[in-house]
């Protein structure tokens, strides 16, 4: 298993004082791209990579997809922000696991890995990534 389970990259974090990342509507550009169980990422991993994505498939490319940012907001004394759900149509893919990046920053920083605890799969199907609840305890990317 080359997943380990699921990290926000140490990278991001330095890179969210440094203003690198824009989770505001107009702002940075994120993308998910999926990997085989063959890809080796932990929290060090600092940049999006080809090496072990899946290969492209119905409405899945190279490089992923686009995800919609739900915009940022609090919660208590917590920070958030999350995507809505991801969709690959007519695609047949087998992922272990997935990178979310930034498209739109220099050299494809990374923000986060997510590890799906074994391989999912479709087949000339959707393959749908489902992101938590916006919530203090639930969102994809949560500052406390």
């Amino acid at each position: 298993m080359a997943f380990t389970g699921n990290y926000m990259c140490t990278s991001f974090k330095a890179e969210i004082l440094q203003a690198v990342h824009n989770f505001a509507t107009g702002g940075s550009t994120f993308k998910l791209a999926l990997y085989t169980n063959s890809a080796s990422f932990t929290a060090a991993t600092t940049a999006y990579t080809t090496t072990n994505e899946v290969a492209a498939s119905g409405s899945y490319t190279a490089g992923g997809g686009t995800l919609t940012k739900l915009g940022v907001t609090t919660s208590g004394t917590t920070a958030l922000t999350d995507f809505s759900d991801l969709s690959f149509t007519t695609a047949t893919i087998t992922a272990r696991g997935a990178l979310i990046y930034n498209d739109t920053a220099t050299g494809n920083p990374t923000v986060a890995v997510l590890d799906f605890g074994s391989d999912k799969s479709s087949t000339s199907g959707t393959f749908t990534i489902v992101f938590p609840a916006a919530t203090a305890t639930g969102a994809i990317i949560r500052i406390a």
